[in-house]
């Protein structure tokens, strides 16, 4: 089977999104390593527990028991409470390099959270679709976790 290589604007991907918080700073940046890490879900609120070493070259991975798993990504660069960055290949089985950055910054008691996804490679239309909303309900877990503290 011979196919056409597909474009490049099919093979990219960029999400900006912006989230306020009302918690301080470090509050909300333990929400958010919480929400990558073991209280991780899925869309439909399935948990999908994860592991996240957060320190540089630290990896964000889905731990299934038994050493059975997938590797989502490595800590490209952390600054506690204010930057989370993490490269890899993230939920892609195919060939797929992600880039996803965490930014927090306080200003009156109110945390916002700016977050990027970039992604170069092959990536199926029907998870195109579903991975900025999936993004979004992440963002918002971490809102609700936060501001609940």
């Amino acid at each position: 089977m011979i196919s056409t290589a597909p474009s490049i604007e099919n093979m990219t991907l960029e999400i900006k999104e912006q989230i306020a918080v009302h918690a301080p700073l470090d509050v909300t940046f333990a929400a958010l390593l919480e929400q990558l890490g073991p209280s991780n879900q899925r869309h439909d609120g399935v948990p999908m527990p994860m592991k996240l070493e957060p320190w540089p070259g630290g990896r964000w991975y889905r731990d299934l028991g038994d050493d059975n798993g997938h590797f989502w990504g490595h800590v490209q660069a952390i600054k506690k409470p204010t930057l989370i960055e993490i490269s890899g290949p993230l939920f892609a089985s195919y060939p797929f390099v992600s880039n996803v950055q965490y930014r927090l910054t306080e200003a009156n008691g109110t945390t916002t959270i700016s977050f990027r996804h970039t992604a170069l490679g092959f990536i199926q239309d029907d998870q195109r679709s579903g991975v900025s909303q999936n993004w979004k309900l992440m963002l918002e877990r971490v809102r609700k976790d936060a501001e609940g503290k």
